[in-house]
């Protein structure tokens, strides 16, 4: 199981608050405002976010070991790196939140401003994504988690009843029902591991459903953040498509130009040639005038 009631409350002092990482926010919003200052943190936030979906993928096997792990002492390291994994995950997703707002914060105006809008709306969405990504894993799981326990409810009680195994799934006087069951169960060896289990996996269920929620107000509180750049993000790519358009049509004004030029010119020579075909013809016919007149 795990004994942490809330993984974000050490965000404070967590590794990943490292003394570099509040120096490079504390750069951007108090003078540091060079373009290549803002592009380094916007290439160590990206790095960061790569991290962030690296220890999602971590959790996600881990909790498949977690469903599949029959060795107490296997489980038992299993929960304690999850738990650890967990931690840190939550503490690099609340400096991530930080350091995007720090850049929200810069502001700007001009060509600098609106590249600075875009980017920032870019880390952002890229944030959502694998705040999203992680929710996913975590509401698998609980799925999963639940419907492990129903398997071990059913060792001790095969013939249970759908409302039974709500109840002991969803821990709505659960205990009573299961150790009810146990009373009446031929198998008791089994049937104690399988309850033992089930009062982990509610262990569980809890720090998930506290996950899925904190992630829940993560990702409205980015969301926000998002909606607020659209705007912003709409008017540029209409410029840039504007400016785009523009381009082909002066591209295609310049073909038909160039098409133009070289038709005029095919056509003087074409007169050229017309005009000394004629002169040629014009002079023969003197020539052979005169030399008839000359005979005569």
């Amino acid at each position: 199981g795990y004994q942490r009631q809330n993984p974000y409350v050490r965000q404070d002092d967590h590794a990943y608050e490292m003394a570099d990482v509040r120096d490079s926010s504390t750069n951007l919003t108090s003078g540091g405002d060079s373009m290549s200052d803002f592009y380094a943190e916007i290439s160590s936030i990206q790095d960061t976010i790569k991290t962030f979906n690296a220890n999602v993928s971590r959790i996600d096997e881990l909790h498949s070991r977690s469903l599949n792990n029959t060795d107490d002492a296997a489980a038992q390291r299993n929960a304690s790196q999850l738990e650890e994994l967990v931690e840190d995950t939550s503490a690099l997703s609340a400096t991530l939140k930080r350091r995007v707002k720090d850049l929200e914060r810069q502001g700007g105006s001009g060509r600098d401003g609106q590249i600075r809008k875009q980017q920032t709306a870019l880390v952002k969405s890229k944030f959502v994504d694998a705040i999203q990504s992680y929710q996913t894993v975590e509401q698998q799981y609980r799925q999963k988690y639940k419907q492990r326990m129903e398997r071990q409810f059913k060792i001790v009680k095969p013939d249970a009843t759908p409302e039974e195994v709500r109840a002991v799934v969803n821990d709505e006087n659960g205990g009573q029902i299961f150790s009810q069951a146990l009373m009446n169960s031929s198998r008791y060896g089994e049937s104690r591991a399988a309850y033992r289990e089930v009062q982990e996996r509610h262990q569980d269920i809890k720090r998930i459903e506290q996950t899925i929620a904190e992630l829940a107000q993560l990702f409205n509180d980015m969301s926000m953040l998002v909606e607020q750049q659209d705007e912003t993000i709409n008017t540029i790519q209409a410029a840039a498509e504007i400016v785009e358009k523009d381009t082909e049509a002066g591209l295609q004004h310049t073909g038909k130009a160039v098409n133009s030029a070289r038709s005029a010119r095919k056509k003087r020579w074409i007169c050229f040639f017309l005009l000394l075909l004629i002169i040629a013809i014009i002079a023969i016919i003197v020539v052979v005038v005169v030399k008839q007149s000359s005979g005569k």
